[in-house]
């Protein structure tokens, strides 16, 4: 066997495995990543999947967390130096609804106001009072969000919360946080198309109406949104994987595809190392395996640690999601308005109760009878992405489930997914069709990516699930991915995970990576 050795061995080349790599290797870390993919990037990676000269976001397409984060605060003049662009959007999320309305949200304070105000006065008024407390409430959420699950930093984060807030709005805060969507909407706002619209944005992160804790991702989505716009990724989400990639790569870091990782080395309770490929990787510091937690235990055999091993195998992954890469002649022609069409996402979600049942289908392993329609349009914002005059569509279908046991609907007699992928994409272009007829008609070419499609290519899509695993109360904070493990940290000496898996969970704005990479480095 051949012999190859760093102070880091990481498994996977997802972004939190770069965003690690980059900053160990910024601290005079040396480093191997080994990816089983062709492609570094994981879930964040842009390419021609319909026809050529059509650049499609494989599954991530917001990098508006990775653009606002602590990681790219400290290297982002280097990820810039190193070819990353962004392509802001002031026009940010829409919603449509049967009745030919729409309602949105954009940078456009009094435009927002106006819109909510034709609905409800007196939710416009509550949308006030939102936009002049976003700044003080913000402190607190993402100082939350972005610690690390120590108990001496989330008692820090409580301490201040209690000086700025006293007793009273810290109870509040924190009521607040366990809060379901529809709890916090329903006593906030009185439209049901203003609570639907923000409510959309829980089902993102696997919050249905009515699951506690998912108040605050609305709530976030919206005023962030509102007060620094959205950020997509120049020419793709994968341009970010491009600059990570050229910078390890420029400080001697070495990122090898097609190298499946067979298993992790260890010897009396420490990580030595991996074997992939047929070769062996010694590790002088560090493995750090960027996987989900089953496969945890399934490339150590078993840690030697009966809680966490448990832990690992019980893990609970989120209900899954279709994904729809279209090639269009032309952006849908919105019925509820032309202004539509500048959006950089429109959601086919009309109320809170069609969310929670499209849930809790899915969770049951029904295909939905009405699932919900996410629909980026990244070519209003960024038209490099498809030749002159073209344009792409992201679409997600959610929720879907990742094994079939039948259909809501009744309509669909497959359970296997190769042969339920075309009939439950023609539903999800049927309810498209609703808001924006004639879809089909625009179509040049198209893919569809099926759940397991999503789990063939990453095995951390554990069943399509694009979170790798449920944000639930049981399993987020102290809790992701198993209590006395949300800093990384793993039975074995030596050994640490990182990616969605592991606190704070998923999203682009890559705190489980820069997180680990600032526990490893000491800084």
């Amino acid at each position: 066997m051949a012999q190859n050795s760093a102070d880091a061995i990481i498994v996977g080349a997802g972004i939190n495995s770069l965003v690690c790599a980059h900053h160990l290797m910024c601290h005079g870390w040396s480093v191997i990543v080994l990816e089983q993919a062709e492609v570094p990037g994981g879930a964040v990676r842009t390419g021609a999947y319909t026809a050529e000269g059509f650049a499609h976001d494989w599954a991530a397409m917001n990098l508006s967390n990775f653009a606002g984060s602590p990681y790219f605060k400290e290297h982002g003049e280097e990820l810039v130096a190193n070819g990353l662009e962004f392509s802001p959007a002031s026009n940010c999320f829409s919603s449509v609804f049967p009745d030919g309305t729409w309602l949105g949200v954009g940078t456009d304070v009094a435009a927002n106001r106006a819109r909510i105000a034709a609905l409800s006065e007196a939710d416009a008024r509550a949308w006030d009072m939102l936009t002049e407390g976003f700044f003080g409430e913000a402190e607190h959420l993402f100082a939350l969000l972005g610690s690390k699950m120590k108990m001496r930093a989330v008692a820090s984060i409580m301490w201040k919360a209690l000086r700025k807030k006293g007793a009273g709005g810290s109870l509040d805060l924190a009521r607040f946080l366990a809060s379901t969507p529809r709890a916090w909407l329903e006593e906030t706002f009185e439209s049901p198309k203003l609570q639907a619209m923000l409510g959309a944005w829980g089902m993102h992160i696997d919050f249905s109406p009515d699951i506690a804790g998912g108040a605050m991702f609305p709530y976030l989505e919206a005023m962030a949104n509102q007060a620094f716009g959205m950020m997509l990724g120049k020419g793709g989400a994968g341009g970010v994987i491009d600059a990570q990639c050229a910078a390890i790569r420029a400080r001697g870091g070495q990122i090898l595809c097609n190298m499946p990782v067979e298993r992790i080395v260890h010897a009396g309770g420490k990580a030595t190392g991996v074997i992939a490929g047929g070769q062996s990787f010694e590790a002088k510091r560090a493995v750090i395996a960027n996987v989900a937690p089953r496969a945890m235990v399934k490339l150590t055999g078993g840690t030697g640690d009966a809680r966490y091993d448990s832990a690992m195998r019980k893990f609970r992954h989120a209900p899954g999601t279709m994904m729809i890469h279209l090639a269009l002649s032309d952006l849908p022609d919105w019925t509820a308005g032309p202004e539509l069409r500048h959006y950089a996402y429109v959601h086919c979600a009309p109320s809170l109760d069609q969310m929670a049942r499209t849930y809790t289908q899915a969770v049951a392993g029904l295909l939905p009878d009405e699932p919900i329609i996410v629909a980026g349009q990244p070519t209003a914002i960024d038209p490099s992405r498809a030749p002159e005059g073209k344009h792409v569509l992201w679409m997600q279908v959610r929720m879907a489930p990742g094994e079939i046991k039948g259909d809501a609907k009744g309509e669909i007699a497959a359970t296997d997914w190769a042969e339920a992928a075309e009939p439950f994409a023609e539903r999800a272009f049927d309810i498209l069709d609703r808001y924006a007829p004639g879809i089909r008609d625009r179509i040049i070419a198209k893919r569809i990516v099926t759940p397991a499609g999503l789990e063939a290519d990453n095995p951390n899509l554990v069943g399509g699930d694009q979170i790798c695993g449920s944000h639930h109360l049981s399993q987020n904070f102290v809790f992701r991915p198993a209590r006395g493990f949300a800093d990384g940290s793993t039975p074995l000496k030596g050994l640490y995970q990182t990616g969605a898996a592991v606190w704070p969970g998923a999203s682009t704005g890559v705190g489980p990576g820069y997180l680990l990479g600032q526990m490893l480095a000491g800084k």
